[in-house]
Parts: structure tokens; sequence; C-alpha cells
């Protein structure tokens, strides 16, 4: 692949300093399998058998009938929520799909400044641009530096549908995200378990950041030309891989959950129970949300069916996303976190040259947003068809405008052959990511 790094790559090893907080100790080195003019490297990959994730300050959830109303009130806002004034009031149906088209147009009014980019922003922020009608402007910032992509799946690379099994991605959307990693280092980030992920997406060639970044896995022969050494495994095809899994002590306790939530959901109309791993799902978006004289369940029911399980385990939180609830280990450890450690494994931080972007659509994104934000290169790049709040700085309508927005990064670098970090033997750089 076309992409070369200035930096040596860094993966996870406690006996190492970590910088960002948070984050385990990390190191890793990779040698060329190609003939290049990049110095040759003796040092091998070693993935640690436990790295240290501080757990979250969290009492044991012991929660009465109103933290269940809280929980009720953050499923009807949904994620990220929308403002309170969108579709409000008592206007028809027809005033009412004006207003929210109006609303939309003036959330992505281009008022971003490029030169902004470079501070720390605050949450909330009132215009949202199209990145596809900000492209050029977008590339001018891109210039000279080497673009980092992250996906995330539901809602990004596919379409939000009524049976999550069945959120496939289209071959195209396939083919356009294989372009982008001939070109670009990338990485999917889901919510959902890494095998599924892969499943759907079916590209050895990437990295995956399942479970909300608790199961990472990545190839073993590396990316764009260079090749990692050290600790692997295989995948169900047969692949090499190397993993990292933050929360490996927790899968026990994930599986005697999901069983519970799956016994507690056969009797609840429209709920699904998706076991993600390090992560239980539980799909409301076909459940009822108020109870009817034919109908014994709805969401007030079922959040206290969650509560009820949930209280037992207290080393576990409860997270809200698009249309469901998730539990998951109460550890310091998201998708910011994620993206940090893959661009600390590809020794692509704190670099001047490096420009993360990263697409995605629900509430557990905006983790990530927050965490490229405080970068102060990056492009954070929200999903949605309605205005929300959001720390994402930019905006696209649905997977349709990511696919377009994705083919015109690729013609954009065939069209900029010159626009990547300098070669290796202008600078080097330690695999502590300082400058030798």
């Amino acid at each position: 692949m076309a992409w070369r790094s200035n930096h040596q790559a860094v993966y996870p090893d406690p006996s190492l300093p970590f910088s960002s907080p948070g984050c385990p100790s990390a190191s890793l080195s990779i040698s060329s399998t190609t003939a290049s003019s990049y110095p040759p490297s003796s040092r091998t990959l070693t993935f640690s058998k436990s790295i240290p994730i501080p757990s979250k300050k969290i009492e044991a959830c012991n929660t009465q009938n109103k933290e269940v109303l809280g929980w009720l009130d953050a499923m009807k806002a949904q994620s990220p929520p929308r403002f309170e004034s969108y579709m409000g009031g008592v206007l028809d149906p027809k005033a009412q799909e004006a207003a929210a088209v109006a609303q939309y147009s003036a959330w992505r009014a281009s008022s971003h400044p490029l030169c902004d980019l470079h501070v720390y922003f605050v949450p909330k922020i009132e215009n949202h641009p199209s990145a596809l009608e900000m492209f050029d402007e977008l590339m001018e910032e891109a210039a000279g530096k080497q673009i980092v992509v992250f996906l995330d799946y539901d809602g990004t690379l596919s379409p939000i549908v009524e049976d999550p099994d069945r959120a496939y991605m289209s071959d195209l959307m396939r083919a356009t995200v294989k372009e982008v990693a001939t070109h670009f280092p990338t990485a999917i980030i889901s919510g959902r378990g890494r095998e599924k992920v892969y499943d759907f997406v079916q590209l050895a060639e990437l990295y995956y950041a399942g479970s909300h970044g608790m199961d990472i896995m990545g190839p073993a022969e590396g990316c764009n030309g260079f090749k990692a050494t050290g600790t692997r495994a295989k995948d169900k095809k047969g692949n090499e891989v190397v993993f990292f899994q933050p929360a490996s002590k927790f899968l026990p306790m994930m599986d005697e959950v999901c069983k519970l939530l799956e016994d507690k959901a056969q009797s609840i109309p429209g709920a699904k129970i998706e076991h993600n791993k390090y992560c239980v799902t539980i799909h409301f978006r076909r459940v009822k949300e108020e109870m009817s004289m034919t109908d014994h369940w709805c969401w007030g029911p079922l959040a206290e069916q969650v509560e009820i399980v949930l209280k037992s385990y207290p080393e576990l939180q409860l997270t809200l996303g698009r249309k469901v609830l998730e539990i998951r280990p109460a550890i310091e450890w998201d998708k910011g976190k994620a993206v940090e450690f893959l661009l600390k494994s590809l020794g692509l931080e704190d670099v001047d040259d490096v420009l993360p972007v990263y697409l995605g659509d629900d509430r557990t994104d905006e983790d990530a947003f927050m965490a490229l934000n405080d970068r102060g290169k990056a492009f954070s790049i929200l999903v949605s068809t309605v205005a929300k709040s959001t720390n994402a700085l930019y905006s696209l309508r649905d997977p349709s405008e990511v696919m377009t927005f994705l083919q015109t990064l690729v013609r954009w670098r065939e069209g900029h052959p010159q626009s990547l970090c300098k070669p290796a033997d202008e600078r080097w750089f330690s695999p502590y990511g300082a400058s030798l």
C-alpha cells in the first residue's frame, strides 16, 4: 500500500510509560516488508496478557424507579439528543417537516474557519457544515499530512435497519472502503462485537475495534508495506492477526449477563439482545414506547428488567446508544480511548504531520469526536439527517454521502501523491514518539 510512515509503531507493554491519560502503557516497533530506505528494526511486537485499565469510580447499582425514569428520558432523546426546539410546538406535520428542514440547513451552515482547527472546541457547536461542501478547504488543511481514517459501522457505512443482523453494507461501499485503505491507515470502530463487524466488512487489511474499542484486532502483516512481528493469533479465515483486549477479564461476566437478559427478553415483544463480546446490547427499536390495553410490555418495563440484572453486577455500567441500551465493563475505555490507542499503535500520535478523520453517527462516537478535538488537528464528522447536539465539527447526511466523501478523498489522494509525511530517512522517531 502507498502509505509510508515516519514513525515507529507502538503496542502495549506495561513496563513502558504512556503519556495519554486513561490509556495503557505501550511499546512496538515494525520492520519493512518492501525494499525501501527505511532503517531496519530489531524490536518486536509484544502484547502483554494483562493491561491495567483504570475502573470507573461508580457505586454499586442499587437504583430506584427514578433512575429507570432517567433511562427512559434518555431513551426518548436517543443519541446524540436533538435540540429541544426540534419538531416542537403544535405545528401540523407539514409545518414540522419544513421547520426541521430549515433547522437542519442552519445547523449545517458553513461557519468554521479552518484556523479554529488548532484550538480546543467546546461541546455543542452551533454549526456543522457539510464535509462535502467544505472538502476543498479541508484538503488545504490536510496538505502535507498523513491522513488516518476512522469509521463507525452502523449508520455510517451501512443504513440503520430494523433487524441489526441485516445491517449489510453495499458492495460499492465495501469497494470504496477498500480503496481508502490502500491510501490511508483505516480502522472500523463499532459498538458491535469485532467478529460481527469483520463479517459485515470482510476486509482483512483494516484495523477493527469492536465493543466500543475493548476488542481491537489488526493485520499482523501491518498496513501500507510494513510488517509487525510478535505475539500473533489467527482469525476465522486463517489470517494472522494481533489483538488488544483491555476488558478480557469481564468476558465470563458478560456471558452471564447476556444469558440473563435473553431469558427476560423472551417475554418482551420486539426486544432483541445482542452479545457483542465485551458489550451486551438491548435493542428496543421494535418495542412499543407506551403500554396499551393489549400490550403488557413497553420501554418502562424493559428498562426495569435491565435494572434488575444490572444491579447484581456493580462492575458493569449502562450506556445509551441509538435505540439501544448497552451494558459494558465500567472501565475508563471508550471509542475515544480506542482512537488514541490506535494512533499510538501506529506511531502517529502527538506529531504535526498526522491528521485523523473520524466519521460516526451515534452517541458513543461523541467520545471519539472529543478526543480528536482535544488534538486540535483532526476532522470529526457526524453522520445525521437531523440537527443534533454534537462535539463533531462537520456533518454528512447519510451513508450515501459518506461513500461520496470517501470516494472524493481517494480521488484527491491519487491526484496529490506528494501529500505524504516526510520519508523516514529524513527524520527519525523513537518508539516513544520523541524525535531522535
